[in-house]
């Protein structure tokens, strides 16, 4: 029997939601939910990102501060050891950071480091004990640190601008350009590598018309530097400069001693690499006394200057290789004489508590 009375039955009836209408609010708020993940992943990706960027900066700047550390150094061989394996990080570390200044600079420092100190050293040791195939193979080497050096150079100067190309195409040009474009104090240091990477390859490859044509280049650009900040290295870029003016017989010599004479006298005949080019001058003069007055010196020297044991070890290194008579040969000296030996000293007194014991 049906109800006739529906309004006033008490039986609770389930309530129908249509949910209709309801279904595109749920998606557009899951689908809003998901975009705010996404946009979530994204940023914390990117900051990653940006803060791997700055600790790599940071470590990259922090190795160029340390870096320094490697002058205090005064056994050669570790010294050699360190600097192989420090031009391959800094290799590293331009692959990672390839736009980073610092590492640009530790490669252009450390190349030009590198070339000098040790595989034109190697070169020199061959020459002189008549090893043509040992003299060529480090030769190549001395040369292929010398080109990355410059070609790092290069890359770090163009950041302030990309005009050397131009400028290099004579001395006014070129010193007009790094007066226009390189005016702090800090440009020094890079126009010091740079400059004397130059030279360095240049004498290195004297006998090759082409890379001799552009001698100047790296006179002028090491010209700047001096000009910019002198005390830099031990009066580094003079001394350099002073070698350059005494490159032959029918050179600058005057000037190449008023350059020594100056270094010497600022760095308190400190730096052993100053006589070390007094001796090449010496050489062309073809003073026997003097060159061997001050290659003698630098042998004699001991610890003058502890920030710079680094370069005078390798001062002392070539010191002695050049009192040899091969090398003496080549300046047109007799065989070295003998050293003064200093005064023997009278024995010192024992101390009487101790001779009681």
């Amino acid at each position: 029997m049906l109800p006739t009375d529906l309004g006033n039955t008490t039986e609770e009836r389930p309530t129908v939601v249509d949910t209709r209408e309801a279904e595109p609010i749920r998606i557009v708020a899951m689908r809003n939910n998901v975009l705010g993940l996404v946009l979530a992943a994204t940023l914390a990706i990117g900051s990653t990102g940006c803060v791997k960027k700055m600790l790599l900066n940071g470590q990259i700047h922090s190795t160029r501060i340390g870096a320094g550390a490697a002058d205090t150094i005064g056994d050669y061989e570790v010294a050699r050891g360190a600097a192989a394996g420090g031009v391959l990080q800094f290799e590293g570390m331009h692959r990672l950071a390839p736009d980073n200044e610092d590492a640009l600079f530790l490669l252009l420092r450390g190349w030009a480091g590198w070339g000098y100190a040790f595989a034109q050293d190697d070169y020199e040791v061959a020459t002189l004990a008549g090893d043509e195939a040992a003299a060529e193979y480090h030769k190549k080497r001395a040369k292929l640190a010398f080109d990355r050096s410059i070609a790092y150079g290069l890359e770090l100067v163009a950041k302030e601008d990309d005009g050397f190309a131009n400028a290099k195409k004579n001395a006014d040009a070129l010193k007009a350009w790094l007066k226009d474009h390189f005016d702090d104090k800090e440009d020094a240091e890079t126009l010091f590598w740079l400059g004397s990477a130059w030279l360095a390859r240049v004498n290195l490859l004297k006998d090759e018309p082409e890379y001799v044509a552009e001698l100047y280049v790296g006179v002028e650009i090491l010209e700047r530097s001096r000009q910019l900040d002198p005390e830099l290295m031990a009066w580094g870029a003079t001394s350099t400069l002073a070698a350059y003016h005494a490159r032959t017989a029918m050179a600058e010599l005057d000037e190449a001693k008023k350059l020594l004479d100056l270094a010497l006298e600022k760095t308190q005949r400190k730096s052993l690499g100053i006589l070390l080019n007094y001796a090449k001058y010496a050489c062309v003069k073809s003073d026997q006394a003097l060159y061997e007055k001050v290659l003698n010196e630098i042998l004699a020297a001991e610890d003058p200057e502890p920030t710079l044991r680094l370069q005078n070890a390798i001062a002392k290194r070539r010191a002695k290789r050049a009192l040899s008579k091969p090398a003496m040969e080549e300046c047109g000296f007799s065989a070295p004489s003998a050293p003064a030996k200093p005064a023997a000293s009278a024995p010192a007194e024992a101390d009487p508590a101790v001779a009681a014991k």
